[in-house]
């Protein structure tokens, strides 16, 4: 059984900004495989299905961004899963220009909230991530203010051109097949 958490904050506000790219992911996994998202549990909106041959439950934290990490514990504790082996991570990343998507089987939190919470509450640094890239803060710019924004149209284009790829990457990742996933779309 697959953990598939897309961080982001709940609320229309919150919509189309580069900080909820990775609830933007699972709604482009959620139409692909006609998987609901509309269960509420954990602290999360949830759907459960089969991706690639593979269960696997869709995970929304509606917690904050800083505090997925409470929604993801409990999900994993519930189905007794193994944070190493079958959980993905789906987050923004500012390191990463728009239109980039890196695979990482591992890691630091690299600054980003939302991934030290996941690491309090799971105790580990060993998860698979898919981290979108949203772009670089302007110099003089509030991180907070940045990532809470919404990007320019064009910036936005190539954002949503990476959904698919991230779609495709989880396809890979349920099926083992990490290296290949990394090679195919790092």
């Amino acid at each position: 059984m697959y953990i598939i958490a897309g961080l982001g904050n709940p609320g229309r506000q919150y919509e189309k900004t580069r900080h909820n790219v990775g609830f933007d992911v699972i709604d482009c996994i959620s139409e692909k495989y006609n998987i609901d998202i509309s269960e509420k549990k954990f602290k999360a909106l949830l759907g459960k299905g089969t991706i690639e041959g593979q269960r696997a439950v869709l995970v929304k934290p509606q917690t904050f961004m800083n505090l997925s990490g409470e929604s993801i514990a409990e999900a994993l504790s519930y189905y007794k899963a193994d944070p190493a082996s079958e959980l993905i991570v789906i987050y923004d990343d500012i390191s990463l220009e728009p239109g980039r998507l890196r695979i990482r089987k591992k890691g630091s939190a690299g600054g980003h909230n939302g991934i030290k919470n996941i690491i309090a509450r799971t105790g580990t640094q060993e998860f698979l991530r898919i981290k979108i890239g949203v772009g670089e803060k302007p110099p003089g710019w509030d991180l907070a203010d940045y990532v809470l924004g919404r990007m320019k149209k064009q910036e936005r284009q190539s954002v949503e051109e990476v959904f698919e790829k991230a779609v495709g990457a989880v396809g890979l990742l349920v099926n083992g097949q990490a290296d290949r996933a990394m090679n195919e779309y790092n």
